[in-house]
């Protein structure tokens, strides 16, 4: 290790962390969407500029990664964080509230930016002693398919990397703590598209149409009994339609019903036979009413799967930062996250670091418009990249 204790790390956060609070602040005033991340991503490439000893590069038009490459030969480590914002209208009260109507980042993504810069403020006076490289990669478009891990990944961001990690600043996880996951802890994330094609006509007369909506609501429930009757119960799948649309009035049977929902799972292989078995139910179900219809699945994120080893060592460093007794394992969540795409390029691990305070009331979900950060997480945070990267 380059350095030997937390106390040191301590120092070393202490000359930065009242910086990464103002960068938090900075980026939650002024949030980006998706694939439009333009201001956001020039502020991290103008600030990592400003730290030197580093080189950076933009792989995509909104992303910026950054490299450190020590003296010395080692490992090459990727670390990373995400930087898009959410179409929230936020309802926080805080003097740093978004200034962007209708944008907000609702998910801790300012946060994460603002620790890896932190992470590379620090190393970026530690390169005579870094051995291998430290590559930093600051990802646009997390929270919109096909996202922006899969973009940086084909522009060749982990070409050269041993490991690969990332963390994500949670609320639910009480501040103070760290949740740490072996295997799978983030499910597969897809999407699918089903119109239903019946005969409209009127209410009165049903006999003389084929009624999509009484169709489509056969074909609902029926499509969970893929969950119920035919994934084996120790694999958790979610099949959730989320949208239903047919009809325009109380005495007209519309032509036409469109159905738009996700599945999710954390078994690979369950999720590749998802949409054979559900098109076969859409089928049948169609056919038996002499109707037909449009079914599209569009895969999106794998299932963000951590590797043992990789883990076991975040784990002992989360025992190091915040105590044995604040480390707990967390419970796999069917949410989605892209950063799978940079674990199928190098074996890495995503973690999280409690940033929810009851006593300050930062209670509120992720994706809520009063959700915010306790930014006391803002410190644990940079304390666990900056031992990461002193380990491996």
């Amino acid at each position: 290790m380059i350095i030997e204790s937390v106390n040191n790390v301590q120092n070393l956060v202490n000359e930065v962390k009242d910086e990464v609070v103002k960068w938090r602040r900075y980026l939650h005033r002024n949030p980006e969407l998706s694939f439009q991340e333009a201001k956001t991503s020039d502020f991290v490439y103008q600030t990592l500029i400003s730290f030197g000893d580093l080189e950076v590069s933009r792989p995509t038009k909104t992303s910026v990664m950054a490299r450190l490459i020590g003296d010395q030969p080692g490992k090459v480590l990727a670390i990373r964080a995400d930087m898009d914002a959410l179409p929230i209208q936020e309802e926080n009260d805080f003097d740093f509230v978004s200034e962007t109507p209708g944008v907000m980042h609702a998910c801790g993504h300012d946060g994460h930016t603002a620790v890896l810069l932190g992470t590379a403020k620090i190393l970026s006076s530690l390169k005579e002693k870094i051995k291998g490289e430290v590559r930093f990669l600051f990802q646009h478009a997390e929270e919109t398919l096909p996202g922006g891990a899969e973009e940086m990944v084909q522009a060749g961001v982990m070409d050269g990397v041993d490991l690969v990690i990332g963390q994500h600043l949670w609320s639910p996880i009480e501040t103070g703590k760290i949740g740490i996951g072996y295997g799978p802890v983030m499910a597969s994330m897809d999407t699918f598209y089903l119109t239903i094609q019946g005969k409209g006509g009127h209410a009165a007369m049903p006999h003389q149409t084929i009624d999509s909506i009484v169709i489509a609501t056969q074909v609902v429930s029926n499509l969970q009994q893929i969950v119920s009757r035919n994934i084996d119960p120790i694999d958790p799948v979610v099949l959730s339609v989320t949208k239903f649309i047919g009809g325009t009035t109380h005495n007209v049977i519309p032509d036409t019903v469109e159905i738009v929902g996700t599945t999710r799972t954390l078994n690979s292989s369950v999720r590749e036979s998802l949409p054979q078995r559900m098109e076969e139910i859409i089928e049948g179900i169609t056919k038996a009413h002499h109707a037909t219809y449009t079914f599209n699945y569009e895969f999106g994120y794998r299932p963000v799967d951590n590797d043992h080893s990789v883990t076991s060592v975040i784990e002992e460093l989360a025992n190091k930062v915040v105590g044995k007794q604040n480390v707990i394992q967390v419970r796999p969540t069917m949410g989605g996250e892209d950063f799978s795409a940079y674990q199928q390029k190098a074996p890495g691990t995503f973690f999280f670091v409690g940033a929810g305070n009851t006593e300050k009331g930062i209670t509120y979900p992720h994706h809520h418009p009063k959700f915010t950060i306790d930014e006391d997480s803002l410190e644990i945070a940079l304390k666990m990249f900056l031992e990461a990267v002193f380990e491996f």
